[in-house]
This record gives C-alpha cells, structure tokens and sequence, in this order.
C-alpha cells in the first residue's frame, strides 16, 4: 500500500473513484457529479490550489482510494487553520486492509505541517462504516447540517411570501378603535335588551291586571 499526493496523471483514477463512491451512496449528486469531464475539471482545480489536498491510495499499484480535503486559514469566523475533509473513500476490493488508516495518517500528517489545530469530516448521512470508522479514531460530533436543492428553496420562496408588517403604533391605533367599537355594539345590545325585556314584562303586567279586573256585568249579593 501505498499514499501520496496526487499527480495529473492519477485525474482519471480518481474519476473513477469518485464515481464508485457516488454509485454506492443513496446521496447521488450532494456526493460529486455524474459527468466525467466535470469531474475531471474539479478535482484539477482543487489539485491546483494552494489550500486544496488531494492524496491517492494504490494497492498492488492500482489505485484503491483518495481523500480529498482543504485547509482552511484563519477567517473572520475562525483564528485557527483546520484540514477539511471533503472524502475518503476506499474502493470495495481493498477495504479492511488498513488502507482508511494509512490515507488519514497522510491527510494527519499534512494538517500537522500547516500548524492545523482541528481535522473535520462531513460524512455523507447513512455512510454508516465510515460514521463508525471516524468514531474509532476519536471523531466527535461537531456541528449538524441541512441541505436543499436550489430549486425547490427557489419555489419555496416564492411561496412562502412574508406579509409586511403594520407599524406598532398604527396597529395599537386600530386595536383601539375595534375594541370600543365592539364595546359599543355590546352595550347598545344590551340597551335593546333591557327596552324588549321591559316592554314585555308591561305586557305581561297589564294583561294580568285586565284578567284580575271584575266584569262591569257582575253584581254583588248580599
């Protein structure tokens, strides 16, 4: 086993890797994309930066696995320079050799020349061996992540329109005058209330009173 820096001469094995690697993960095009002249593009470009790391693993001679990582210098959210890993992908014949071990011993030792103080890992959700092999050497959780297409964030923009928001005082205003409007209503309800209620129990009274009232045919005996 061998690992090192990649050359231009390993672009084309390391297309195949990485193809490899997207046809065994269930998260297609968030792993790299499927076209090989846009691959062989970006792993060029990231080869040919000063930041950018690219190490390819051989067995036997032939290419068996790669790690693709960045450094990352100080910034305005950090003071500290940290190697990135993007990928480390082992093709399946050459797995459980130890050659996972020997690519992140290079990736450690690269980090280590830079004065990089952390190594973090992005590994694909799902990707349980890889979880579970980042876990054993001592990878802890460190941040959580979410992801949409730009297409469906796109359409759930347009439809999930803000309303714009009234003044505070102008909707304290209205508030007001919708609140003694409705007391107002109440109270002219209950005053139409009270006149039916009234205007019924005289009714009552008097049709009670003409019941009770002697006939003016009546004669009283002795």
């Amino acid at each position: 086993m061998h690992v090192r820096r990649a050359a231009s001469s390993d672009l084309e094995d390391l297309v195949d890797l990485c193809l490899q690697a997207r046809a065994e993960s269930g998260a297609g095009r968030q792993l790299c994309a499927a076209d090989r002249g846009t691959l062989h593009r970006q792993l060029a470009a990231l080869a040919s930066v000063p930041d950018g790391v690219v190490l390819v693993a051989t067995c036997d001679g032939e290419p068996a696995g790669m790690v693709l990582c960045r450094l990352l210098r100080p910034g305005m959210l950090s003071d500290a320079v940290v190697l990135s890993l993007d990928a480390v992908y082992v093709a399946p014949l050459h797995r459980r050799r130890g050659l996972g071990h020997a690519m992140l011993q290079a990736a450690v030792e690269v980090a280590d020349a830079a004065g990089a103080q952390d190594v973090y890992a992005a590994p694909l959700p799902g990707s349980r061996g890889m979880q579970r092999f980042l876990a054993r050497l001592g990878f802890a959780p460190a941040a959580a992540h979410r992801v949409v297409s730009t297409g469906a964030l796109q359409r759930r923009l347009a439809l999930d329109v803000p309303t714009v928001a009234r003044r505070p005082a102008a909707r304290g205003l209205e508030d007001l005058i919708e609140r003694r409007r409705r007391a107002r209503a109440r109270v002219g309800a209950d005053e139409d209330l009270a006149r039916q209620t009234g205007a019924s129990m005289s009714m009552q009274v008097t049709r009670a009173v003409h019941r009770r009232r002697p006939s003016p045919s009546s004669t009283t005996t002795s």
